[in-house]
């Protein structure tokens, strides 16, 4: 019996194409644009410009290993700040108060299937669009079973409350930090801005993902046989006291917590000038982790094991960061990455700006298949995105948001997912049933998101 394909892991896949970015050095040809200086401050290709390079760099065969230090020292701030907010997050769910608000609210929201449906959707989304959510979501698994399976419905209703929120959340993220906010930074745009249009296109999404769950939902309560699960044992251990009481504490640093987002966003967007960014928001949230653990009386020792908890937990993220950015140090020292630019932008130059923009959603959905780590994502293909996006006289802005929505829809869909593929293994959910769920709505999305992006470049967003 022949052995199945397994797709390597993503840090064995980031080498290989560092050391693809070598070999590209040796074969294409070298070259450059013309930059200049906007009038805000951002450095942009000047179109039409390209040259070949007067003089030949090549690269030792070791510049493989040696670009991987230096891709780190490139994204130390980022990746300090994905390890402090890691921390961050360990201590917050030490307290107790986010699994609490969840936990109240599904059950709440439990004797009413339709608000459990739409309001679970929208909750999740708001996670993921806010504070990056992800892995965070799996304790959550057995209430949403226990309560889907108790009200007539199976294990893929449940699953699809959570993914659909989870992408949709993702995909159309006013402030995730570790996939806009990486993206917009790569791309030179200040830090949050365009919020207000990812704001305003949540509301189709999630009436899409509403939609599409509620639906299939439906016809397994009328009809239990229709259920794409419905050979599979239900887990006999599930209940619904999974998770703590909600008390006046756990308000208290929600309330503390909700501000604390209020208060970033608005030097993201008031204080650029003060110089307010990675540095300032990694200090922003050690200082919250100290008064969360105060308030929460959860001891010294513990909010220093939950912050290194949660710190560790994102160690693969930050690798990846890592590994990701040396790709483009390979390149820039090859001095192909503006022949690279130029090879993608020529034929896309042919078609216009709006198709040009769903051409960007389909390299970036497919490169999710490989690069499933969304700050890796970032820094892997906005170099080449957001000079493209120059060329074809399309605003960065948009080239962030086909980045956005490639990374976030398909992270619902790829196998490479650990957060999906573990999801799926608590639901029980073989792999080829939830295709046949997910994938009729991810049709849905990419035609809503192409929509979306032709707008996008319409009205010139910014």
């Amino acid at each position: 019996m022949a052995q199945r394909f397994r797709v390597p892991h993503t840090l064995i896949l980031l080498f290989g194409m560092i050391v693809a970015a070598l070999l590209l050095t040796y074969v294409l040809p070298q070259g450059s644009f013309e930059r200049v200086t906007n009038e805000a401050g951002r450095e942009m290709v000047v179109p039409g410009s390209y040259a070949p390079a007067e003089e030949t760099v090549w690269l030792s065969p070791l510049a493989v290993f040696t670009a991987i230090p230096k891709g780190f020292a490139a994204a130390q701030e980022i990746i300090f700040f994905v390890f402090l907010i890691g921390g961050f997050f360990g201590v917050l769910r030490a307290s107790g108060a986010v699994d609490a608000l969840i936990g109240v609210l599904l059950e709440t929201l439990g004797k009413r299937p339709l608000l459990l449906i739409a309001g679970g959707v929208v909750l999740f989304a708001l996670g993921s669009s806010t504070i990056g959510m992800a892995e965070e979501y799996l304790p959550f698994v057995p209430i949403l079973l226990a309560l889907a399976i108790g009200l007539g419905f199976d294990a893929v209703t449940a699953i699809g409350i959570l993914c659909v929120g989870y992408g949709v959340g993702y995909g159309v993220a006013v402030m995730n930090p570790f996939t806009v906010l990486i993206a917009q930074e790569v791309a030179g745009l200040q830090p949050t801005s365009g919020w207000w249009y990812r704001l305003l296109i949540a509301v189709p999404f999630i009436a899409l993902g509403v939609h599409h769950v509620w639906r299939y939902a439906r016809r397994v309560q009328a009809d239990p046989s229709r259920s794409l699960v419905a050979d599979v044992e239900v887990d006999p251990t599930l209940k619904l006291d999974g998770h703590p009481r909600l008390t006046g504490t756990h308000k208290l640093i929600l309330a503390l917590t909700g501000a604390a987002l209020v208060v970033i966003i608005y030097g993201l967007s008031e204080l650029s000038g003060w110089h307010w960014y990675v540095e300032e928001m990694g200090a922003f949230f050690v200082g919250l982790t100290v008064l969360i653990g105060l308030i929460a009386r959860i001891g010294g020792d513990r909010v220093a094991e939950s912050f290194c908890h949660g710190a560790a937990e994102l160690t693969t993220t930050a690798l990846l960061i890592g590994f990701a950015r040396s790709i483009l140090i390979v390149l820039e020292q090859g001095n192909v990455i503006d022949t690279i630019v130029q090879g993608i932008a020529a034929p896309l130059q042919y078609v216009g700006p709006s198709v040009a923009a769903i051409g960007m959603l389909v390299v970036q959905s497919l490169c999710n298949l490989f690069i499933p780590s969304g700050s890796g994502q970032a820094y892997v293909t906005m170099p080449i995105m957001a000079p493209v996006a120059d060329l074809l006289e399309i605003k960065r802005q948009v080239a962030v948001l086909a980045y956005q929505f490639g990374d976030g829809f398909t992270n619902i869909l790829v196998p490479t997912n650990a957060v999906l593929v573990g999801i799926l293994g608590l639901g029980r959910i073989p792999y080829d049933r939830w295709l046949r769920f997910i994938l009729p709505f991810m049709i849905k999305v990419w035609i809503l998101a192409a929509l979306v992006l032709m707008t996008a470049v319409w009205i010139g967003y910014a």
